[in-house]
């Protein structure tokens, strides 16, 4: 078969792989990432047990299950990767496998990742002098750097720590003048909330004593600034070609598509969505904490004053697409979930990324692709027209459809153009 032939030079370009059946599909992605029959049963429904859920979380009463799929054709730095997401939405994986196929015929994705530095802040409240607190904390930068690593040594042992230590004033709260410390601290390859933490609130006490304040929050922030991820490619204008519609102007199209939304706010929230889609999904299948990266890259988006696109597309001297991507990406493959829970640990296994900077950058990838795979289907056919189609066999399932019922039920919504549950329920019987 193709698909074979393919796989044996390790390609994620998997030609015909949603034509397969469920079982045939964990058989090829088990074959790519080495899977054993234990990690192959848990993409089979073995994945998260009610046992397992109840030592996670409090007051568990079981688990809430997702659609786990694979997204194909992704290239990044010269190294295939089939990028495992979790997602309930319709159309997100088949529209991010497109469009990083489109990206792979411009060589695929560019991407790196900062150093994993993560910011905790320690409020201080009721300062004498804050101009003189400030001082008086740098003078003893050493000691506070020393005491924040003093809690974490196995982090220190990895190359991590301390990096760093910033003040931020605001004189006027309605609280009276605030003063903020940041600890900048490199957390290695893990997510790292928790050694963040840890780190600040070792640290408060004597921020205190030199200060003349008192301390109240100690608490990471989300808005992970100094530890972004970037990603980048370039597409021929000819691949983006579409039936009736050449190739430099889909170029033309999606670079005015961008521009509404750095412009505009209220395009901008619907256009970040759109990659949130694909980074999210990622997130939750690797046991990242979806909800941080989601805060973070809202934030970051509106760090001017502005809330904007997070992405760049552009037309470039040659009259191709330039497209580009920037975002805060807080994500570990060491520790949290990404170890406690089963198919986490084979979702990453499947990725193969050996770092959390290879993660993060993987992350940017997709939410460039799918952020691509949306404003091309808007700017030019609409997007929802193929929406509607991928989502028929959920309109299915909502009638009432059984199993062996819905493919059917689905085919003849679409052929009908009238993907409505009351129709279904027609087809039905019901």
């Amino acid at each position: 078969m193709e698909m074979m032939t393919e796989m044996d030079v390790r390609t994620s370009r998997l030609p015909g792989f949603y034509k397969l059946e469920l079982a045939e599909r964990v058989a090829v992605v088990a074959e790519w990432a080495g899977l054993s029959e234990q990690e192959a049963a848990v993409l089979a429904g073995g994945g998260l047990s009610p046992s397992q859920a109840d030592l996670m979380i409090e007051n568990a009463l079981g688990t809430y299950a997702l659609p786990l799929g694979v997204a194909a054709n992704f290239l990044v730095n010269d190294r295939d990767y089939l990028i495992p997401m979790a997602v309930e939405e319709p159309s997100v994986l088949a529209a991010v496998s497109h469009a990083a196929k489109v990206i792979r015929a411009g060589g695929g994705f560019t991407a790196q990742a900062s150093s994993p530095v993560m910011i905790g802040q320690i409020q201080v409240l009721d300062v004498p002098d804050v101009a003189a607190a400030t001082a008086t904390l740098m003078s003893h930068r050493h000691e506070l750097l020393a005491l924040a690593d003093s809690c974490n040594p196995s982090i220190t042992r990895r190359g991590g720590g301390a990096r760093d230590i910033e003040t931020r004033s605001f004189p006027d709260t309605p609280v009276g003048p605030m003063l903020v410390v940041h600890l900048l601290y490199d957390t290695r390859d893990a997510m790292g909330a928790n050694a963040v933490n840890t780190a600040v609130e070792t640290m408060a006490p004597r921020v205190s004593e030199l200060t003349g304040g008192r301390v109240n929050l100690r608490i990471l922030s989300n808005l992970t600034d100094r530890r972004t991820a970037t990603a980048r490619c370039t597409i021929p204008a000819a691949e983006l070609a579409q039936p009736g519609i050449p190739g430099a102007e889909v170029v033309r199209l999606v670079a005015e598509a961008n521009a509404f939304a750095v412009a505009d706010p209220y395009r901008a929230a619907t256009h970040n969505k759109g990659i949130m889609n694909g980074i999210d999904a990622v997130c939750i299948a690797t046991g990242n904490d979806w909800r941080a990266i989601e805060a973070g890259a809202h934030a970051y988006a509106a760090r001017d004053g502005r809330y904007r696109a997070l992405t760049d597309w552009r037309v470039d001297d040659n009259g191709d697409l330039s497209g580009e991507i920037t975002l805060p990406l807080a994500v570990g493959v060491v520790g949290g979930a990404t170890k406690v829970h089963p198919t986490a640990r084979v979702a990453l296994k499947i990725l193969g990324v050996e770092s959390a900077g290879e993660l993060a950058g993987v992350m940017a990838c997709v939410g460039l692709a799918q952020n691509l795979a949306a404003i091309k289907a808007l700017a030019t056919h609409g997007i929802q027209k193929g929406h509607m189609r991928l989502h028929a066999r959920q309109i299915a399932l909502a009638a009432g459809a059984a199993d062996g019922q819905v493919q059917s039920i689905a085919d003849q919504l679409v052929a009908e153009g009238n993907i409505r549950v009351e129709r279904a329920r027609e087809l039905l019987g019901n």
